[in-house]
């Protein structure tokens, strides 16, 4: 090679892990956008769950997100926007941890980590990591939402966690499991491979652009949250039942009776309550993360 020839530069894809990129760091990393993704966004979520309750308590119905924000700060304080993010804090950390230790790991051996575009790896990557993780959070979440609602008069994790599984029993904490995992399994399915899709034709040089990186989660998350917001109305139902006082959907007994609950009382249109807050806080959720 002469003296003025230039040094040649290996072509690196951002995105791929290094060999030495241990289970720990991974699991670390994972944690960390775990927690920054739902503090971030949380009293948005809150708005979600406040609006997708079908017949709340006394003073807690609300015509859209708006009104819904001024009505609470204005009545319970800004504050109560808060409530139950001790939950979320506690669980997403571990959840999300083991959410991509397993996507990492399944991508890993399904040869996602490779040069080139591999939409299939990064959906099944995404669905195993999201069975995982959910067993995890599901609990923490069924928390966070009786925390959420209106009239709630839990004041901590411990004291929600001790009323629910007294009154209710440790059924409580997994009965929208299977809700979970039908709306999260493509949701994140969905989100994974509308990612690198858009990702690809964002950037199709792989450089190194942390914008384009933001952009594309955050377009992938809201149209996968839109697609199952349904799903996400269901799981609400089935982990506020215990906190509802009409008779019929205290008592649902799963996802297709809860289904047929929204139905029956609100029509199809029932299905898509929260949809606004659900993607405004799902878009910046994933862009973070």
């Amino acid at each position: 090679m002469a003296a003025h020839d230039p040094v040649p530069v290996e072509d690196i894809d951002y995105e791929v892990l290094p060999p030495n990129f241990t289970a720990w760091e991974n699991m670390l990393a994972g944690g960390f956008a775990g927690v920054a993704e739902h503090s971030v966004m949380y009293p948005v979520d809150m708005l979600k769950t406040r609006l997708q309750v079908l017949k709340p308590a006394e003073g807690g119905l609300y015509t859209g997100m708006h009104q819904a924000f001024w009505k609470i700060r204005r009545i319970e304080g800004i504050r109560s926007m808060w409530k139950g993010v001790s939950s979320v804090i506690v669980g997403a950390g571990p959840a999300h941890a083991l959410y991509f230790l397993t996507y990492e790991a399944v991508k890993h051996a399904m040869g996602g980590n490779n040069s080139g575009h591999h939409p299939l790896a990064g959906a099944v990557s995404g669905a195993c990591a999201t069975i995982a993780s959910d067993a995890l959070m599901n609990p923490f979440d069924v928390i966070k939402q009786r925390m959420q609602v209106h009239g709630s008069m839990y004041r901590s994790i411990r004291q929600c966690t001790k009323s629910v599984y007294q009154n209710e029993g440790l059924r409580a904490f997994y009965i929208s499991y299977p809700t979970t995992i039908s709306m999260t399994v493509p949701f994140t399915a969905l989100q994974f491979s509308a990612y690198g899709s858009i990702s690809q034709y964002l950037n199709p040089s792989r450089d190194y652009n942390p914008t384009t990186h933001m952009v594309a989660g955050g377009l992938a998350g809201g149209l996968a949250a839109a697609l199952t917001t349904p799903l996400d109305v269901i799981k609400t139902l089935l982990q506020t039942r215990g906190s509802a006082k009409d008779n019929e959907l205290r008592h649902a007994k799963g996802m297709f009776d809860a289904a047929a609950i929204i139905k029956r009382q609100h029509g199809y249109g029932g299905f898509f309550r929260g949809l606004q807050p659900r993607i405004l806080t799902t878009v910046p959720s994933t862009a973070i993360c």
